[in-house]
């Protein structure tokens, strides 16, 4: 078995491709739902996205087929916990903060695994982070809304477990297969987050933005991600991955009208730069010759997959 991937030149160019289109995918969505919010609240949109992921996920992966140990089972129901708290968190930090500043927070959570997990002079990534927060929320200024910055670091908080847990979960999880046990119970934690109000304001419209967000994402950035990671090394994957700030930056400004402030472009800047210096730091060889259908699920496709 091969330990170490070389993918040609062009097949790489395809996977980079993928790869910033299941990004550019993900922020969209993301947009989207926070115009969403306005009609259902930030806890009716995370619950329509689940509920929806949970629907196609659970047709596409189809887990009844596949079989699990008790173990197994325990860690993909607190997958789905994770999956619950990071879109529930999240989708209440953006009603507050810049959609840019929210995915740089959330992002601290992989991040935070990577340099814990990383050796040498991998750690000193995390200052490089904590440099780049605080010119993110500027504390001194009083210029971020704290409790937006709480739910985001919340959401960083259920990321990084979500990382642990998928790796606990081991290499004989594939990524769908966690998916079709996972996403269904993060939907029945939302349900329980909704009250009764948001599932009484549903009609067929909502129902069917709902359905549409829910391939926005996770169903595509998840279907591109998996065919970006057979033409690309682990390690070049989690590179771009890290440019995802920026992009929703890019998208804030452009969709949501977000002016980034110059300090908070800088700290967006340095926690880019510590999520790169700490995947590179902490590169995990995967074998050239595994199949799509059996790759782990990656830190990034997880958390998309909320």
């Amino acid at each position: 078995m091969t330990l170490t991937r070389f993918p040609k030149t062009s097949t790489a160019g395809t996977g980079t491709l993928m790869a910033c289109a299941a990004m550019c995918c993900v922020q969209l969505g993301l947009a989207a739902s926070v115009g969403l919010a306005g009609r259902l609240g930030p806890d009716g949109v995370a619950w329509l996205r689940l509920a929806w992921a949970a629907v196609i996920i659970v047709a596409v992966a189809r887990p009844w087929k596949v079989s699990f140990d008790r173990a197994t089972i325990g860690i993909l129901v607190l997958l789905g916990v994770a999956t619950a708290g990071m879109t529930l968190g999240f989708m209440f930090a953006v009603q507050t903060i810049p959609l840019g500043t929210a995915s740089a927070l959330e992002f601290l959570g992989p991040l935070s695994v990577a340099v814990a997990q990383g050796r040498g002079r991998a750690r000193w990534w995390a200052l490089v982070a904590a440099v780049g927060v605080l010119l993110l929320t500027e504390p001194w200024q009083g210029a971020t809304d704290p409790l937006g910055v709480l739910c985001a670091l919340g959401a960083a908080v259920c990321w990084a477990a979500y990382v642990l847990l998928t790796q606990k979960a081991g290499d004989a999880v594939s990524g769908i297969s966690a998916l079709g046990m996972s996403m269904p119970v993060a939907a029945v934690v939302a349900s329980l987050a909704v009250g009764p109000a948001v599932l009484g304001n549903m009609d067929w419209q909502l129902l069917a933005i709902g359905f549409a967000l829910a391939l926005l994402l996770p169903v595509i950035p998840f279907s591109l991600e998996l065919s970006a990671l057979r033409r690309l090394t682990t390690a070049a994957f989690g590179t771009l991955m890290c440019l995802e700030p920026a992009i929703a930056v890019v998208v804030g400004l452009m969709l949501l009208h977000q002016v980034p402030r110059p300090a908070a472009v800088i700290g967006i800047g340095l926690v880019i730069a510590a999520g790169i210096g700490a995947t590179r730091s902490g590169e995990r060889v995967v074998p050239v010759d595994e199949p799509v259908a059996a790759a782990p699920l990656s830190p990034v496709a997880a958390d998309r997959a909320s």
